[in-house]
């Protein structure tokens, strides 16, 4: 069953994050990811949610999301990200197909 991580992310420090979003897409795609939604604009339907930043990875299902999550890959830049902005990540189940 596939498995999505949903961020919200407010980016503070733009070089760093641009650093981090170069080095990202090929860690993804190492563990079977992609990439959904990645920035662009949203709009608040219901309730006061409203992201900085939203972005959507797609895995196969959350042991391979977990995976590249906790790789020796994405180590480098996730500390990164942490440096250059503050995040709410979720991870979810999708529907089977």
């Amino acid at each position: 069953m596939p498995a999505y991580l949903v961020a919200d992310v407010e980016v503070i420090d733009r070089d760093l994050y641009e650093e981090y979003r170069k080095g990202v897409p090929a860690t993804v795609a190492a563990f079977g990811g992609r990439f959904l939604v990645r920035g662009g604009a949203t709009q608040t339907l219901e309730g006061d949610w409203s992201p900085k930043r939203a972005v959507v990875l797609e895995f196969p299902d959350v042991a391979a999301l977990r995976r590249w999550y906790d790789s020796p890959e994405y180590a480098p830049l996730l500390a990164l990200r942490k440096r250059a902005a503050r995040s709410s990540l979720v991870v979810m189940d999708g529907v089977a197909p």
